[in-house]
């Protein structure tokens, strides 16, 4: 059963509408999983930690990667490892940080993830070719709305602390 399954049609719109983009989320993201799976025999952790050294050619901290992911430094520490035993990313001390390290993609990393991330944006796209280029806009103007809307409030709560 489905997120969206949850909904009556007794509840507010808002909540049945948050359940239907809860259950979309949902379905794109298991079609990429499986993809990346089937495809580059790769998970999407493992994508999402390549994305974002991708993004930061010099490297990431080992915390700074932990935190973008949302994930704990145990997560992280687990994939660095095994994309660094495949020759897909490496390790680099951090001078006036003994302890601390940072990791990047090495030229095959960057090979390999380029490859992924192309194949990754035409999955994206497939999953939203039910809709028109114009109701993929609106559909993303208005859902800008909502997180404008939310980041306000969030700025509210902050100030009034």
């Amino acid at each position: 059963m489905d997120m969206e399954a949850r909904g009556h049609s007794e509840h507010p719109e808002a909540l049945r509408l948050w359940l239907r983009m809860l259950t979309c989320t949902q379905l794109v993201e298991k079609q990429v999983r499986s993809q990346l799976r089937e495809q580059f025999d790769t998970t999407l952790p493992r994508f999402d930690l390549m994305a974002q050294l991708e993004r930061n050619p010099e490297g990431l901290k080992m915390n700074e990667l932990s935190r973008r992911m949302m994930v704990t430094g145990g997560n992280v520490t687990g994939i660095t490892d095994q994309l660094v035993a495949e020759g897909v990313v490496e390790r680099a001390g951090v001078e006036g940080d003994r302890p601390a390290y940072r990791v990047r993609l090495t030229a095959r990393g960057r090979k390999v993830f380029g490859e992924m991330a192309r194949q990754h944006e035409a999955w994206i796209v497939a999953a939203f070719e039910s809709l028109s280029a114009r109701e993929v806009e609106s559909l993303h103007k208005l859902l800008g709305k909502v997180k404008q809307h939310h980041n306000a409030q969030q700025l509210d709560k902050l100030e009034t602390i």
